[in-house]
């Protein structure tokens, strides 16, 4: 499979941009903090500059934004955000899931079961649902099974972070899990099949009830 996210920190900058957008993914650093790069510095032991490279690199992603007079902030959760998103990600992702039906290969099928399989294992315990980015998220693989360039490069590079930070802050515990588990069994079922309709009707409505259920969420906070 080739890998579009590159996990593997080349440099401080890298790595420093690596574990930032990690931190503000799962919340260690909370949605609409402002970022300072002093305190940033600091922490992760590396210059300003480097900081300051990361944080440019994370508005590039969606998850960093910049307002006159204040300065660099995560972004905010907010159920509007959250609609505009996903508006967007179930038109790319049911795309997604279409072409993959056609394009995935039977072995890169086969190794997206076995990742259902090994999910199986968590969504028994009915805590979480946590998926780390890349190889090892559902999504992710059928994204890069779509064999689109430019697909790829628009979830991967442009919202595929952001949806993360949705998604593992709030879409990843309770009783959706077991729901959106059944869900992907049957995505995947129909990609197996090669029935692309059938797989793009079902990832549209996976990622639908996926709204609902954090939208809910932040409504009652």
């Amino acid at each position: 499979m080739v890998k579009y996210l590159s996990e593997s920190p080349v440099t401080a900058a890298d790595k420093t941009f690596y574990q930032l957008r990690k931190d503000i993914v799962e919340g260690e650093i909370q949605s609409g903090s402002k970022l300072s790069e002093t305190e940033l510095s600091t922490r992760y032991i590396v210059s300003r500059a480097v900081v300051r490279e990361a944080i440019n690199r994370l508005e590039a992603c969606h998850l960093v934004e910049r307002k006159a007079n204040v300065g660099a902030r995560v972004v905010s959760l907010t159920p509007e955000g959250l609609v505009q998103l996903y508006q967007v990600r179930e038109s790319l992702e049911g795309m997604a899931a279409r072409l993959a039906a056609v394009n995935m290969t039977d072995s890169e099928i086969a190794e997206l079961k076995s990742l259902l399989s090994d999910h199986f294992k968590e969504v028994q315990q009915g805590q979480s649902y946590y998926q780390e980015a890349g190889d090892v998220d559902f999504h992710y693989r059928i994204i890069v099974g779509s064999k689109n360039e430019h697909l790829i490069s628009m979830l991967v590079n442009g919202i595929y972070h952001l949806v993360r930070m949705y998604r593992v802050q709030l879409g990843m515990a309770g009783p959706r899990v077991s729901t959106a588990f059944e869900e992907h069994k049957h995505i995947v079922q129909a990609i197996a099949n090669r029935d692309g309709e059938l797989a793009e009707m079902l990832m549209r409505r996976h990622i639908l009830y996926s709204k609902n259920n954090i939208e809910k969420k932040l409504q009652s906070f």
